[in-house]
């Protein structure tokens, strides 16, 4: 079992940043792939990217590429989401997720993860 535990969200305007952190804790040496969803009320969750937490390689989705970096803290068991240029679109609850397996496929499909966070809000104010 992989426990995950995010923090960092909260209140900004267009323009401003956030970084959300997710603090890992278990068996996670089988989770190869590591990432970041977001779910807005009444639409479905998206995800908005991911890490090959053994190669680094990394993955986004195109509304965040160039705004958004996933970097991770293998010593700490922390995957991190630093967000800037924020826009109000942006809004919604955001969550950590690990799968099992050896990496990423790439393609940021909620299937490939078995284990997820509480979630963190974030709002964007125009």
């Amino acid at each position: 079992q992989v426990q995950l535990v995010e923090s960092g969200g909260g209140s900004v305007q267009a323009g401003g940043s956030l970084r959300l952190s997710c603090a890992a804790s278990g068996n996670t040496d089988r989770s190869g792939c590591m990432g970041w969803f977001r779910q807005a009320p009444g639409n479905e969750r998206e995800g908005v990217a991911a890490i090959s937490t053994g190669t680094g390689s990394t993955y986004y989705a195109d509304s965040v590429k160039g705004r958004f970096t996933i970097s991770q803290d293998n010593a700490r068991k922390t995957l991190y989401l630093q967000m800037n240029n924020l826009k109000p679109e942006d809004t919604a609850m955001y969550f950590c997720a690990a799968s099992r397996s050896y990496w990423c496929s790439g393609g940021l499909s909620s299937a490939e993860f078995v284990y997820w966070g509480q979630g963190t809000q974030v709002t964007v104010s125009s």
